[in-house]
């Protein structure tokens, strides 16, 4: 790790923000994470002839995220989801050895947006949260320093939340913002903002503007630019269509060898190779709290996405927090604790904060 200063300008406020941070010497290294247990989509496509890599991106965007648990011939359906929950039991229903593993300790929130505050809908712009669901996280967030881990743009998942006492951590944790009202978690009196791959941003506007052009003739596929990565989304795409669009990403991404591909929840997602993803914002945010090395805080992810496994994977070798994983399914995972849906969210969210108003009278 090396020290080192990093100075961003607040477009609103005009006001430079310099804050002092930790950086891995790795950062702007190319290489990839360690991939989960099922394949990841860059292995599938290191080697082979354009053809063969599209059949690969076709094939992992078949596949749900993170990837489903393959079936075992002598288990039934049933037996296979008991056998799932045995090893990732409901955080509901372990409520009271989560918060009793707490004691003593700083809880520290970290959630995924789509799929996990919202319901995965159709039109990514109309991904809203239920006001109850706001209320929920507005309540963790006055008793436990809560951060939103999403691929969105931070403005634009701002615009959803609606919370100023939050950390904002966009674009895979590539454009991460401190809380702009409250200071009651924060170290010294400097607004906290970093974007370690800003030298990105006009390479990242031209490709959204080449994939808008490109994928125009795709009816369903929608192109989002989330500032520091673009996304396709392919939920409203007919699968006989996915091989043509895996095809126009592909050949786009031959001209950028300094982005790379990775994938979502019917989301092909175009990112920057710095090494750098929700795990090191989440090992970030810790550090700028002043828990980078305490033994004295208990991060909490939770999350419903394959990119949300980098985060998990974190919390586990650091044998330090715990991971949730939101899912109807079972699924290969790095997470400890299993929800079904973002209102089994919402209710473990009320439940933390009903402990911890009890706890303190």
């Amino acid at each position: 790790m090396t020290n080192q200063n990093v100075v961003a300008s607040d477009a609103k406020s005009g006001i430079d923000i310099r804050i002092r941070v930790i950086l891995p010497k790795s950062l702007f290294s190319s290489a990839e994470p360690k991939p989960l247990p099922a394949p990841r989509l860059a292995k599938k496509i290191e080697t082979g002839t354009a053809a063969a890599k599209t059949n690969a991106w076709v094939d992992s965007m078949r596949d749900s995220s993170p990837t489903r648990v393959k079936s075992t011939a002598s288990l039934s359906e049933t037996e296979e989801k008991n056998s799932w929950i045995m090893n990732h039991p409901s955080a509901l229903s372990m409520f009271e050895q989560i918060v009793n593993a707490s004691k003593g300790k700083q809880i520290v929130m970290f959630l995924d947006y789509d799929g996990t505050l919202s319901p995965i809908v159709e039109d990514p712009d109309r991904a809203f949260m239920t006001n109850e669901m706001r209320e929920a996280v507005r309540d963790v967030a006055r008793y436990f320093p809560t951060a939103i881990v999403t691929g969105r743009c931070r403005d634009k998942i701002y615009s959803f939340v609606k919370l100023a006492g939050l950390y904002y951590a966009g674009s895979h944790g590539m454009d991460i913002k401190g809380p702009s009202k409250s200071r009651k978690y924060k170290k010294g009196h400097q607004a906290l903002l970093f974007q370690p791959a800003s030298k990105f941003l006009p390479m990242i506007d031209e490709v959204y503007k080449v994939l808008i052009e490109k994928t125009k003739s795709i009816s369903g596929a929608k192109v989002e630019n989330n500032k520091f990565c673009v996304s396709v989304h392919f939920r409203c795409v007919e699968e006989k269509m996915w091989a043509a669009l895996a095809e126009q990403v592909r050949s786009v991404l031959n001209d950028y060898p300094k982005l790379r591909l990775t994938q979502g929840r019917k989301v092909l997602e175009i990112r920057p190779t710095i090494k750098w993803d929700k795990g090191k914002a989440l090992e970030f945010l810790l550090e700028s709290l002043g828990y980078a090395n305490s033994n004295d805080v208990l991060p909490v992810y939770i999350g419903d996405d394959r990119t949300d496994e980098d985060a998990f994977k974190v919390l586990r070798n650091r044998g330090q927090g715990l991971g949730i994983l939101v899912s109807k399914f079972p699924k290969e995972t790095n997470a400890s604790y299993s929800l079904q849906e973002p209102t089994e969210v919402k209710d473990f969210l009320r439940r933390l904060v009903e402990w911890k108003r009890f706890s303190i009278g």
